[in-house]
């Protein structure tokens, strides 16, 4: 395959490969924004755990409660708020019904979890993020249409950041990425990389 290049009144041709280069800084971009889209998914375990107050633990009065009733430990749901008075659209009725659930709390919070560990040390990127982006269109999903656009909010760019990340194998900077790769389980298993 050969790209036309127009450089003024010029042409030149050149060969496209697909060995693309990645640069030492782009591989460190792409690690921080990895890392930093970790931390944002542990926070939110964290802050639902204990209800510290950052998104968890306001009552319907807007006081603050910080280990109260609204964190998990205490027998808060992670989802109740959210799905049950955030939820609009379409899919307003499925999402209310769910609200508060066990078996949604769990796999709220084990994903919000499982992906944040994943991303944060570079490990499991396929499977983070899968788990990742099913997480944000469910989220997406729970209000549309979105506030600020027709289409698109953070939660679709999230989910595109996270496949970015995974085809890039950014959990090979500054990450575990390398030798997760070499363990016994990720050579059987390569969707575990």
């Amino acid at each position: 395959m050969t790209v036309t290049h127009r450089h003024a009144a010029t042409f030149t041709a050149s060969p496209v490969t697909d060995n693309h280069t990645v640069t030492n800084f782009g591989r460190q971009a792409l690690a921080v924004l990895r890392i930093a889209f970790g931390l944002t998914f542990l926070w939110a375990f964290v802050d639902k755990l204990l209800a510290l107050g950052y998104h968890t633990g306001y009552g319907q009065d807007g006081t603050l409660d910080r280990f109260g009733d609204a964190a998990w430990i205490n027998g808060g749901s992670p989802t109740e708020g959210f799905l049950k008075f955030g939820a609009d659209g379409p899919f307003k009725g499925f999402y209310n019904n769910i609200a508060g659930a066990a078996w949604a709390d769990w796999l709220f919070m084990l994903g919000l979890l499982g992906i944040g560990l994943a991303l944060t040390l570079g490990i499991g990127m396929r499977l983070a993020a899968s788990a990742g982006v099913l997480l944000y269109v469910l989220m997406w999903s729970v209000v549309l249409p979105p506030e600020n656009n027709p289409v698109l909010d953070e939660h679709i760019l999230g989910a595109i950041s996270l496949v970015v990340l995974a085809a890039f194998s950014a959990g090979d900077t500054w990450g575990l990425g390398k030798l997760w790769t070499k363990t016994h389980l990720v050579k059987n298993n390569p969707v575990l990389r």
